[in-house]
């Protein structure tokens, strides 16, 4: 079991990011501290004066995760990356959804140098994020200042353009007047992207010359500004590694050694963003003993084949032998181009470091979080068998975790009607034998008629020898009563399997606060009362199955909201029709264009988006009818 006082005893005095986790593994919190030691600590101290969302919260951690990083710039940006993947429910009142600004190079004929937000694929060059947009904007008024760079936006000077102040005060080389050449500013600008590039010892040097010469002057105004601009450049000047400039897909993979066991733990940076790591247990007996290399050529080869979409670049610290070859291998099976890299320098080298320093402040918990994962299994198991022992007899509880499907029907007023599996393997979801379904058989609103379906046909699935379908669940778990458990025991008694079913009894709060189930002609309860582990797994399936549902008829739903008449039309598909409701607001203006005689109608329709005379004479066709 996880020891949290031991662990504490383990939180390295540097800055990170920690998560605290509840009995189930799922992160109900993400924060940022630049002392993990002491931020960590704070909340197993005494609760007396903590606010009663935190005191809550702090009940319900069963264990904590860290990743260290380099700053504190770097945890808020980390930080706000995992609040954005987890959505952690504590995290609901305090997350922070802003951009960070970045420096901007545009990529104009004079380029100019300006903060923005927004990243865009327009060949200009983004330097940041940066966590102090103050910073930023004093940095952006020094660079423009400094090197005399254009500031306006425009980007042709007819004969007669008068310059603007910028130019008259001499903080700007005044590129509208044509005394300045391309070659002159262009070598401006090389000066500021070589600052912000991080080679800044120059730059620092005169600013601090200057200082001292304005101070000495006592213009101590000015002499305050050349601070600022000094200060400014150092906050900036901190390696953001936990971002990358270009908006680049890339997965870190780091060997992890502990005394017990290896791992390989990977860092996801996505759009540019480190979002977050997950660690894999390696089961050869002898992995402790294998070199870095060897591991790492092994568990690229597995891991891989299995993911269903890979990063154009897998970043490591040490190549295997075989990494041409491995190269060759992940291309075929990604079918883009990927590559292998062991990073020399630059903001990829700063990120494989930070990688494998966290992986070594993660060895210290590794097998330790390895063994309270295995006892929450087993704890779940535990609970599962006294559930089906109670339904029918069952052999003594040999460790097991158990596979269940839940499943759910979503409708509107008893329109557009679907039904919705999800399946979890133990504590997880198993999200790739998901299965939804249209109801095809049901007018109206019947959930049991609509129920008795859906189970028909995911076991007609099975006797029709569909592998999607093959592997049968331990347990059947059913969002509603009594009525929805006989619906589903009617399907299940008639395939020949003896498959428990159970309901999901919910509350005046809308929470699961029983399972109910029938023996004989008798209904009995069982209370999840006692049993936390058990009632947090039984909440968050009946909460996935129901967002399954719900999603999926919604997606039913606003299909056959945005299908029209149009449809039926010969040669007008999904763009067609988008374009001419776009171009024309409506059905009733279309079929006046199409039944008028007019032909600079007809031209009209043929011009729509996505139209030409031939499909203008299909609508106009349609409508004539």
């Amino acid at each position: 079991m996880f020891d949290i006082k031991e662990n504490l005893k383990k939180l390295p005095d540097t800055p990170g990011v920690y998560m605290h986790k509840d009995k189930l593994g799922n992160i109900i919190y993400v924060g940022k501290a630049i002392s993990l030691r002491n931020r960590v600590r704070q909340y197993f101290q005494s609760s007396r004066n903590m606010d009663p969302r935190v005191r809550s919260m702090v009940s319900q951690i069963a264990e904590f995760e860290y990743i260290t990083v380099g700053s504190e710039m770097e945890s808020l940006i980390l930080e706000c990356n995992l609040i954005k993947k987890y959505r952690p429910k504590y995290n609901v009142l305090l997350r922070d959804d802003k951009t960070y600004p970045y420096i901007k190079v545009t990529a104009e004929e004079y380029p100019r140098v300006m903060k923005t937000r927004l990243l865009k694929k327009d060949g200009s060059k983004y330097f940041g994020p940066y966590s102090d947009a103050g910073a930023v904007n004093k940095i952006v008024d020094f660079l423009n200042a400094s090197f005399e760079l254009k500031r306006c936006s425009a980007s042709s000077f007819p004969e007669g353009f008068r310059p603007c102040l910028n130019y008259h005060i001499n903080q700007c080389k005044g590129i509208c007047t044509g005394l300045v050449s391309k070659e002159e500013y262009a070598q401006s600008v090389a000066g500021a992207i070589e600052f912000l590039n991080g080679h800044n010892q120059t730059v620092l040097a005169r600013l601090n010359k200057k200082m001292k010469e304005a101070s000495d002057a006592m213009e101590y105004e000015e002499a305050a500004t050349y601070r600022d601009y000094i200060q400014a450049a150092e906050a900036l000047a901190e390696t953001q590694r936990v971002v990358m400039r270009h908006n680049d897909d890339a997965d870190i993979v780091v060997p992890c050694k502990t005394e017990e066991d290896a791992y390989m733990v990977i860092f996801y940076v996505r759009d540019g963003k480190l979002i977050g790591r997950e660690s894999y247990s390696l089961d050869a007996v002898d992995s402790v003993d294998r070199g870095d290399a060897e591991m790492l050529s092994a568990f690229i080869t597995q891991h891989y084949t299995r993911m269903a979409s890979i990063p154009k670049e897998i970043l490591v610290s040490k190549l295997p032998a075989d990494s041409e070859t491995l190269q060759a291998f992940l291309t075929e099976e990604a079918g883009h181009n990927v590559k292998l890299i062991r990073p020399e320098r630059g903001e990829k080298r700063a990120l494989v470091k930070l990688a494998v320093k966290d992986a070594e402040e993660m060895a210290k918990t590794l097998d330790e979080r390895a063994a309270a994962e295995k006892e929450r299994k087993q704890t779940l198991g535990r609970e599962l068998w006294e559930v089906l022992s109670q339904m029918e007899e069952m052999p003594a509880y040999d460790g097991r975790e158990y596979r269940a499907e839940a499943y759910d029907i979503s409708n509107t007023n008893g329109v557009d009607t679907v039904g919705a599996m999800v399946v979890f393997d133990g504590l997880k979801p198993d999200r790739k034998s998901y299965r939804k379904f249209k109801i095809r058989t049901v007018q109206g609103q019947d959930d049991y008629a609509s129920m008795q379906e859906v189970l028909s046909r995911r076991f007609l699935r099975l006797f029709d020898g569909d592998e999607k379908f093959a592997e049968l669940p331990d347990i059947i778990f059913m969002d509603g009563g009594k009525g929805h458990v006989s619906t589903a025991l009617e399907v299940v008694n008639a395939t020949g399997f003896e498959i428990p079913v159970v309901g999901m009894v919910k509350d005046d709060h809308h929470r699961t606060r029983a399972l109910i189930y029938r023996k004989g002609d008798e209904w009995e309860e069982i209370s999840l009362s006692g049993k936390p582990l058990l009632y947090k797994y039984i909440g968050r399936m009946q909460e996935e199955v129901h967002r399954f549902a719900i999603d999926y008829h919604r997606k039913v739903r606003g299909k056959s909201l945005t299908g029209s008449l149009l449809d039926e039309i010969e040669g007008i598909g999904p763009v067609r029709r988008r374009g001419l409701l776009e171009a024309f607001g409506s059905i009733d203006e279309i079929r006046r264009l199409a039944t008028s005689d007019d032909p600079a109608d007809f031209e009209k329709l043929a011009k729509a988006p996505g139209m030409d005379n031939r499909s203008a004479e299909s609508v106009k066709r349609f409508f004539a009818k």
